[in-house]
């Protein structure tokens, strides 16, 4: 049975397992999720996790190695950002769309609403989170897993490659073998992602049930509709660049089972990079250095997840639905969503900022934290769709030297 075939079977059986756990069985509930459930899943993804810098870094060398100069470098990167601005925009305003017409907040009943209280949001300033970005140790950023400094440090690495010549050989030959090795690794650890991920998911439907789903129901179907749709945009898009939407989905099957199951954008990547150079066939010279990008910048789905919450908790709490503020949150959820962090909950911290920005109750958060893990998984697929598509879009835009991938 294909390894890809197994995890989504694994899913499904977490599902049932799950289920039946909340239902028949929940006083096992908190002995199972500790000594098997939370284990299982924890390790699994650490292991992904354990991959993500030795495979980003080394594949950003290698693929920075093949690039002939600085300003080809510039050009990626003015090209990939374009393109992250505008397919963001896009996923921004579906977001915002489907929760006016839908208005998933007017029907709520039956729910004890937080008491707003005045909350002042912390968030790094655009000036300080661009200085963040260039670390002050190297070593600590790979340390830490920060991805931007890492692209920051192996950027800087690739441009001196070339200026020193033939003493920079053996640094670029054993990035090629740790990145040889990377791959290998991630082959064998793959083999335990159909036990992490029936774990992951068993432990959410144990412990949260599927009561909640139903009282919130309108308001996850307006999510998923709103990814749906995202999904239709990017399927165009391909299309109009030549590109092979149904080879590309199946290319990624192991990624977006990952993805939904782990809610971690950062902890799909090391599979992603595989799944699109491997099976799909992009250049490594563009799928190195795009895809570690859009994973620390590209967020689609939290886009959609930020605009459509926010509108969201304004209807909860009967706040008048004006133009100012359905600018307040498109201009603060168009920036939030660049600096979401790639882990599971992020949504939920940064959702914090954007509602300070647009002068809505914090507290509201509290109402769809509940939900936040299956929500959080919509979120990661159509962030990782993005990432892939935008990497396929720099490859159709630099033609003229390397041809389309679906080709």
């Amino acid at each position: 049975m294909p390894l890809s075939t197994l995890i989504l079977a694994a899913l499904g059986l977490g599902i049932v397992v799950g289920y039946i756990l909340n239902s028949y069985f929940p006083s096992q509930i908190p002995g199972i999720e500790k000594y098997f459930l939370q284990p299982a899943g924890d390790s699994f993804l650490r292991l992904i996790q354990f991959l993500v810098v030795p495979l980003v870094f080394s594949s950003l060398i290698v693929g920075f190695s093949k690039v002939q100069n600085a300003s080809q470098l510039a050009r990626y990167t003015v090209k990939l950002l374009v393109s992250y601005a505008l397919t963001t925009a896009i996923a921004l305003f579906i977001g915002i769309v489907t929760a006016l017409v839908l208005q998933p907040g007017k029907g709520i009943t039956g729910l004890e609403l937080p008491q707003p209280q005045t909350v002042t949001s912390s968030h790094p300033s655009i000036i300080q989170w661009l200085l963040q970005i260039i670390p002050t140790n190297p070593l600590a950023a790979l340390t830490e897993g920060n991805l931007l400094q890492v692209i920051f440090s192996a950027a800087v690495f690739a441009i001196a490659i070339p200026l020193a010549g033939e003493k920079s050989r053996p640094f670029v030959d054993l990035m090629d073998s740790l990145y040889s090795l990377s791959e290998k690794a991630l082959f064998v650890i793959l083999y335990y992602a159909p036990v992490g991920v029936f774990a992951l998911i068993a432990s959410v439907i144990a412990t949260q049930g599927i009561d909640i789903l139903f009282q919130l129901l309108l308001y996850i179907f307006g999510l998923l509709l709103a990814s749906l749709v995202m999904v239709g945009v990017y399927i165009l898009i391909l299309l109009l660049v030549g590109e092979k939407p149904l080879k590309l989905f199946h290319a990624m099957t192991q990624s977006l089972v990952l993805a939904f199951s782990t809610a971690s954008s950062n902890a799909v990547l090391p599979v992603l990079m595989d799944n699109i150079q491997n099976k799909y066939g992009i250049a490594q010279e563009i799928a190195s250095f795009a895809l570690p990008l859009g994973t620390a910048l590209k967020r689609d789905g939290s886009a959609i997840l930020q605009g459509f919450n926010a509108l969201f908790i304004a209807q909860i709490y009967h706040i008048p639905i004006t133009f100012p503020l359905i600018t307040s949150i498109a201009v603060s959820s168009f920036f939030v969503s660049f600096s979401t962090p790639g882990v599971p909950g992020s949504a939920l911290i940064t959702m914090a900022t954007v509602l300070s920005a647009a002068g809505l109750p914090v507290e509201g958060i509290a109402i769809v934290a509940g939900v936040d893990r299956l929500t959080d998984g919509f979120k990661t697929v159509i962030n990782v769709i993005g990432n892939a598509v935008n990497a396929l879009i720099l490859s159709h835009w630099e033609t003229q030297k390397y041809p389309p991938a679906g080709e």
